[in-house]
C-alpha cells in the first residue's frame, strides 16, 4: 500500500464508526484528528470518489435533505482494506512543525524573532490542552461503553503528554533565547 493512500485508510476509518459526508469527515479530521492528521476537502473529496470507484464505500443521496447531500459508508472490501493496513507496519511517523523549521534556520533570523515564533507556539499550545483534557475526561467516563473509547482515550493521552512535553520545552527555549538576546 503506497504512502500516498493514508487518506483512503483514514476516510475508511471513520466510515467503520459512522456513515457521513464529506463536510462531517472533513469536520472530524479538524477535531478529533487535528492534532495528528489532517487533509483539505482538496484531497477529501477525490479520495472519496476513488473509495466508491474501487468499490471500498458507497454514496448515496440523503433523502431526509434538500441540498443534496451525498452520505458514504464503507463496505466489506472497504472493511477487509482497512485492517489490512491495520497490520501493517507503521512506514514513517514525522513531525512537521514550521516553528521547528523557523528555530532551525533562527540565526538568520536572530533571538528576538525566533523567541516571538516560540511564544506563539506556546500559546496555541496552552489553548488546545484543554481540549485534550476535556476529551479525556469525556472518555474516561465512556471508555467500556464501545471498544474504540478505549482506542481514542490512549490517543488523547498521548496527545496531553506530547502537549506538556513541548510546554517544557517552550519554557527551556525561551530561556535560552532570552539569555542569547541579553548578550
Amino acid at each position: 500500500m503506497a504512502s500516498e493512500k493514508k487518506l483512503d485508510c483514514v476516510i475508511l476509518g471513520l466510515l467503520s464508526h459512522d456513515e457521513l459526508t464529506g463536510y462531517e469527515i472533513k469536520k472530524r479530521m479538524d477535531t478529533s484528528l487535528k492534532y495528528f492528521w489532517g487533509a483539505s476537502y482538496g484531497s477529501i473529496y477525490p479520495t472519496l470518489s476513488g473509495l466508491v470507484e474501487r468499490g471500498l464505500a458507497t454514496k448515496r443521496e440523503d433523502g431526509d435533505s434538500s441540498r443534496g447531500k451525498l452520505i458514504y459508508t464503507i463496505t466489506d472490501a472497504g472493511h477487509a482494506y482497512l485492517g489490512k493496513w491495520l497490520t501493517l507496519p507503521v512506514e514513517k511517523d514525522e513531525l512537521r512543525y514550521e516553528t521547528l523549521l523557523k528555530l532551525f534556520f533562527g540565526s538568520e533570523a536572530g533571538a528576538e524573532q525566533t523567541l516571538n515564533h516560540i511564544k506563539e507556539f506556546r500559546k496555541k499550545i496552552e489553548q488546545e490542552l484543554p481540549y485534550l483534557m476535556a476529551s479525556e475526561e469525556i472518555l474516561e467516563k465512556v471508555k467500556d461503553m464501545e471498544a474504540a473509547h478505549e482506542y481514542y482515550l490512549l490517543t488523547v493521552r498521548f496527545g496531553i503528554r506530547t502537549y506538556r512535553a513541548y510546554l517544557e520545552w517552550c519554557g527551556e527555549a525561551e530561556e535560552i533565547l532570552k539569555n542569547k538576546e541579553e548578550k
